[in-house]
């Protein structure tokens, strides 16, 4: 699919359903002005918007690799919404929220998955292993597998931890190289036999162009921080740099996972 073709619908929230108290992050079921129900996660929680930027950088490279991911969807929250919430702390997340915030399709009746119940194949296992390596994913443990079982297929959810490096910036460079020791943890790393392939097959796929494609989809305002003096333009160079520079260098995190696997064996 060429690069100009991407492309993150907006909708615009019209009714809070409930919340999935997960963690602090507190993300909520929610219905649209385009009927349908998503998964909204708020600008105003825990990590605020750098935890959007990684899960829409995270969610859009592993579509791209060809993985099953719900559609993400930029979400609108007007001022007004939430005024009538009875829970004072959802009501200040909608507050602290307002403006431009992400949702992912919520998958009604899906299950979580569960490594006993399923078994993955090793092809797979690899294909997931490799993008979180790339990603630097610390949550797709036994403990929580952030993947969920619908229509008998895997589907990938929650990337909002990856690309912990951008809450350090100065380092970027130095993370980009490093292996992810955290792979050990990884609940499909026994069956993830295939990652030299994989390496090889996922790096032409992720071409430059396309991993420049994906960062421009980030929205300037979720840019436009006070944290440290840089530009818009400069915030979005850092983020593909980092990971063409992590693609270029995978034979790292490859070969940390390979090790890490041996180890379970």
């Amino acid at each position: 699919m060429p690069a100009k073709n991407l492309e993150i619908r907006t909708v615009n929230v019209t009714r809070y359903v409930t919340p999935l108290r997960e963690g602090g992050s507190l993300p909520a079921i929610a219905e649209a002005d385009d009927g349908f129900m998503y998964v909204l996660k708020f600008r105003g929680a825990g990590q605020g918007i750098k935890a959007l930027i990684a899960e829409l950088i995270g969610g859009e490279i592993a579509r791209t690799l060809g993985l099953k991911v719900p559609e993400l969807v930029f979400a609108n929250l007007d001022t007004a919404f939430g005024r009538t919430e009875p829970d004072e702390e959802i009501q200040d997340l909608l507050k602290a929220s307002v403006g431009q915030n992400l949702a992912l399709h919520y998958l009604s009746g899906a299950i979580t998955f569960d490594p006993a119940v399923t078994k993955v194949a090793a092809r797979l296992a690899s294909q997931i292993v490799w993008l979180d390596c790339l990603l630097m994913n610390v949550d797709r443990t036994a403990r929580n597998t952030n993947m969920l079982i619908w229509h008998k297929e895997l589907w990938l959810i929650d990337h909002g931890a990856t690309l912990y490096f951008h809450h350090s910036w100065n380092n970027w460079k130095e993370q980009a190289l490093k292996p992810f020791a955290q792979v050990k943890d990884h609940v499909l790393l026994p069956q993830a036999t295939q990652l030299a392939e994989v390496d090889a097959e996922y790096k032409a796929i992720l071409t430059e162009e396309r991993i420049r494609a994906i960062v421009a989809l980030l929205p300037d305002e979720w840019l436009a921080t006070d944290e440290q003096e840089a530009t818009i333009a400069e915030r979005r160079q850092v983020y593909a740099d980092f990971l063409i520079t992590r693609i270029a260098s995978s034979h790292i995190f490859v070969k940390e996972a390979q090790h890490a696997g041996k180890i379970l064996i």
